[in-house]
């Protein structure tokens, strides 16, 4: 199934995407849900972030061939986690602003967890019962801030660094699941979900641990190798098999 959240009537609501339609939700899809009887044609609406989290909870140094293009030698004993702030989630077909602070951001293609319920401490193999689905994510990140201020909230945390979407899928084989960055047409980033150190079910239990998750949060589950630099002009996709395909442009922040 594929949930999704459009703009339509001067309104923004859940939807169920069925072939070239959207079925619009009586309410939003965390517990039980219902179509509300209309609906839509999917070009007659825009789909927007398909969810709007309390928070989104992003892991680092997940894919061993990201480590070591970034200098290291060996993924985190454990996972390394670090948190966006919602006003940095942007959905499909929106910029991404370029911080006059910066001179070098970046694009992290990621497979990111939409939680379905509230949860802590979540075992491993019940994992499935508090998830939703999966989505598209685009970690986009000021590389020489995160450098120079050895904390990366700031690097990670601009308005529009967190472009998701286009919906959420509830049914993919997350580790079959091929993970594609491409600016202006042209591949940046390629790997596998398999490829990942830890995968999404031992990030949601680890991260349950820690804090409380709430309906709606997102977990951005790292990048594979081949992070470069975003340009204002640039259109960059990031495209996860079994998912689809999210695309923003990028421009300078005015």
């Amino acid at each position: 199934m594929r949930i999704c959240r459009v703009s339509w009537d001067d309104d923004l609501h859940y939807g169920v995407i069925e072939g070239e339609a959207v079925a619009l939700l009586t309410s939003h899809p965390f517990g039980a849900f219902e179509p509300d009887g209309r609906v839509l044609a999917l070009e007659d609406v825009r789909l927007v972030a398909p969810v709007l989290p309390s928070k989104v909870i992003a892991v680092g140094k997940n894919y061993l061939d990201h480590v070591r293009e970034m200098g290291g030698d060996a993924p985190p004993t454990e996972p390394m986690i670090f948190l966006k702030p919602s006003t940095s989630v942007i959905g499909p077909g929106d910029a991404i602003y370029l911080p006059w602070q910066s001179e070098q951001v970046e694009h992290e293609a990621e497979i990111a967890v939409v939680i379905g319920r509230l949860c802590r401490d979540v075992p491993e193999d019940l994992v499935d019962d508090v998830v939703l689905g999966y989505t598209c994510a685009n970690d986009v990140t000021a590389r020489d801030l995160q450098r120079t201020d050895g904390q990366w909230g700031r690097a990670k945390g601009f308005d529009s660094f967190c472009p998701l979407g286009p919906w959420i899928e509830t049914d993919v084989d997350i580790d079959d699941a091929a993970v594609e960055c491409r600016v202006n047409g042209e591949v940046r980033q390629s790997a596998v979900g398999a490829d990942m150190v830890r995968s999404p079910r031992e990030l949601v239990s680890w991260i349950s641990s820690v804090m409380t998750l709430l309906p709606g949060d997102v977990i951005l589950t790292g990048t594979p190798a081949g992070v470069s630099p975003l340009r204002a002009g640039d259109e960059v996709s990031v495209t996860i098999g079994g998912i689809g395909t999210l695309t923003n442009a990028v421009m300078d922040r005015g």
